[in-house]
């Protein structure tokens, strides 16, 4: 399979993420600016990444501006045809953003920037992304001012409803204790998907988990998971 990673003005970690897929992962990846519009050498069983750190009109609000940009009608299409769609961090904010998932990121609850490790569980079994991890505590790290995950109480209960829930914060040993939660995110939720589970958003990065030279190689372990699996019908 071939990835994408999309960078707009701003983005500082499309070359981990490159990096994470290419060097630790051994994967093709296509480096794709913002204002192209051209998907068509992509099929449905690649996948576009949209990366963490920043995009441009941020100080608006994170992925207001962005979302606008052509390469996210070219994405917004692919997803259509059933190609999978990965955003991290501002990746994430950038999908909510354009409609592509529910619920909207909002500042951290103690209106501080987080930077360290946490704790991730999915207990989904119905997604590509989780599907081999599901149970398994790992150790990836966030960065972020405006992670805090949040919708509704009826979007809530329709994600618990569809298993649209991918990861939720916990400790290490699994549990859910408030203090892991590091944004004050609804329901300790760190990443979500769509209802036909081939768009996929979480606020950690799992990039930065992926070198052992870095000691953590956990992420490997979520990106594996756009890989060994073909698109999911639902």
């Amino acid at each position: 399979m071939k990835f994408g990673v999309v960078i707009f003005p701003g983005s500082n970690c499309d070359r981990d993420m490159i990096d994470a897929l290419e060097a630790d992962m051994n994967q093709e990846v296509v480096p794709l600016w913002h204002k192209e519009r051209d998907l068509s050498t992509f099929g449905v069983d690649d996948c576009i990444v949209l990366p963490g750190g920043f995009s441009f009109g941020d100080y608006l609000r994170c992925g207001a501006i962005a979302r606008f940009s052509p390469m996210m009608q070219a994405v917004t299409a692919f997803a259509a045809r059933g190609g999978k769609v990965l955003g991290v961090c501002n990746g994430f904010q950038i999908l909510c953003e354009s409609g592509l998932l529910p619920g909207v990121l909002l500042g951290n609850q103690n209106r501080q920037f987080v930077c360290k490790n946490t704790y991730l569980i999915s207990d989904n079994q119905t997604t590509d992304l989780t599907r081999d991890i599901a149970g398994r505590v790992l150790r990836i790290p966030v960065a972020h001012g405006e992670g805090r995950y949040y919708a509704d109480d009826a979007t809530l209960d329709e994600l618990e409803a569809n298993d649209q829930i991918l990861f939720r914060y916990c400790n290490a040993r699994g549990e859910a204790d408030g203090a892991s939660n590091p944004n004050g995110a609804v329901r300790d939720i760190a990443g979500i998907c769509n209802r036909t589970k081939n768009v996929f958003g979480m606020m950690p990065h799992p990039e930065r988990a992926a070198s052992e030279a870095l000691g953590n190689t956990d992420g490997r372990l979520i990106l594996a998971g756009l890989m060994q699996h073909g698109a999911v019908a639902v």
